[in-house]
């Protein structure tokens, strides 16, 4: 029952440092998924932009991943 305390404005640091990152993981993970898939569609000579949506997609999901694994680390 012995609990370690850390310092609160430590923790509160740590934690605002973590999630003023969590924007832009998601905002580089997603527009380099976007440009990948427009790279793809590009490179197949695809007109209706099925990679792009597709890569898009998979990069929301991959965003929406890594935010909950953030998330995870916080401390309260």
């Amino acid at each position: 029952m012995n609990q370690q305390k850390r310092p609160k404005g430590k923790n509160q640091l740590r934690n605002i440092a973590i999630l003023s990152g969590i924007g832009i993981e998601m905002g580089v993970i997603i527009y380099l998924a976007a440009k990948g898939g427009i790279w793809l569609d590009h490179y197949y000579e695809m007109e209706k932009g099925i990679f792009t949506a597709a890569a898009t997609l998979l990069g929301v999901a991959i965003a929406i991943y890594v935010v909950l694994l953030q998330l995870k680390r916080i401390q309260y």
